[in-house]
């Protein structure tokens, strides 16, 4: 029993030891982080313009020399490649018929490409088609039941009004015939009354 607590004991130690060490540790890369950032601060701040144009030129003679670099490198590889395989004329043979293949391969890719794209317009243009048609069929159904309703109302205020008029006229008719019938009778009663 001693010999297994000595044993958790070095344990933990040994994992505090291994904590301690790995804290330290990372405190070290920081301050080595920031000690290389203030020295590269340091430097840049005492640069000249002298130092600056000295590196312009620098840089305006190397990028076309790295740039023809790797085009000759690019060069070189493509030769190498080509005269590898077309020095031999199985070799040649079969590399043909691999770039056949890979082109007829493309070729077959392209189509099912465009062919998907054509299939998506076109349902597109259906849908919208469609759309656009249920759209112009209730606008002209709900026009028509507007210009129905319009025209049963017309028709109603037309009747009615119609009505309306034959009613007053009748009505203005009598009153008209009865007038004349008192005024008939009262000039009837003084001319007699005058006779």
């Amino acid at each position: 029993m001693a010999t297994t607590q000595s044993t958790t004991t070095q344990t933990n130690r040994s994992a505090g030891a291994k904590k301690a060490a790995a804290t330290r540790s990372a405190a070290a890369r920081k301050r080595s982080a920031a000690a290389k950032k203030a020295a590269a601060t340091r430097a840049e701040n005492n640069r000249t313009p002298v130092d600056y144009a000295t590196e312009y030129a620098e840089k305006a003679v190397l990028i076309p020399l790295g740039a023809g670099l790797v085009a000759r490198d690019r060069v070189v590889e493509t030769v190498s490649d080509l005269s590898s395989t077309y020095s031999d004329r199985e070799k040649a043979e079969k590399e043909l018929k691999a770039r056949q293949r890979r082109i007829e391969t493309d070729l077959r890719k392209f189509e099912r490409r465009g062919r998907t794209a054509r299939n998506r317009f076109e349902r597109e243009v259906r849908k919208n088609r469609t759309k656009v048609e249920r759209t112009l069929r209730t606008r002209r159904t709900r026009v028509e039941r507007e210009i129905k309703s319009f025209r049963r109302d017309l028709e109603k205020q037309a009747t009615s009004t119609a009505k309306n008029v034959t009613t007053q006229a009748e009505i203005a008719q009598t009153r008209v015939e009865a007038l004349v019938k008192d005024l008939q009778a009262e000039f009837s009663k003084r001319v007699s009354s005058v006779a």
